[in-house]
């Protein structure tokens, strides 16, 4: 079934924010997915993560925010100089991290990560 490339971008890019969500997810780490029984999961706000490729390769630290709609996040640590002077953070796309660490404090979240491994 083909589909034009103009309608696909659209969907992509048009799509609503529970879509738009979902593809910010990445891998988990090998102790994670041991135990929860999951290879991926949705990052979040203060999950810490691993970058494992790309320029910032091998730099760990928290996620300080998630742009959905652009699957990308920042992390505490990542930044770059302004030319005015001041840092401004770097958006890594999620698909280029690791999540070391979940952040369970929410209720859903943990009971729907910890549903998974049973």
């Amino acid at each position: 079934m083909a589909t034009k490339h103009t309608k696909a971008r659209k969907r992509y890019f048009g799509a609503p924010l529970h879509i738009q969500s979902k593809r910010v997810s990445a891998a988990v780490s090998d102790e994670l997915k041991e135990k929860y029984g999951t290879g991926s999961a949705r990052v979040r706000k203060d999950d810490s993560v691993k970058i494992v490729r790309g320029e910032f390769k091998g730099i760990e630290g928290k996620v300080t925010k998630v742009y959905s709609s652009e699957s990308r996040i920042s992390i505490e640590g990542v930044n770059r100089e302004k030319i005015k002077g001041g840092q401004i953070p770097i958006k890594i796309h999620a698909s280029k991290v690791m999540i070391t660490n979940l952040n369970l404090a929410d209720k859903f979240r943990k009971s729907s990560i910890e549903g998974e491994a049973s």
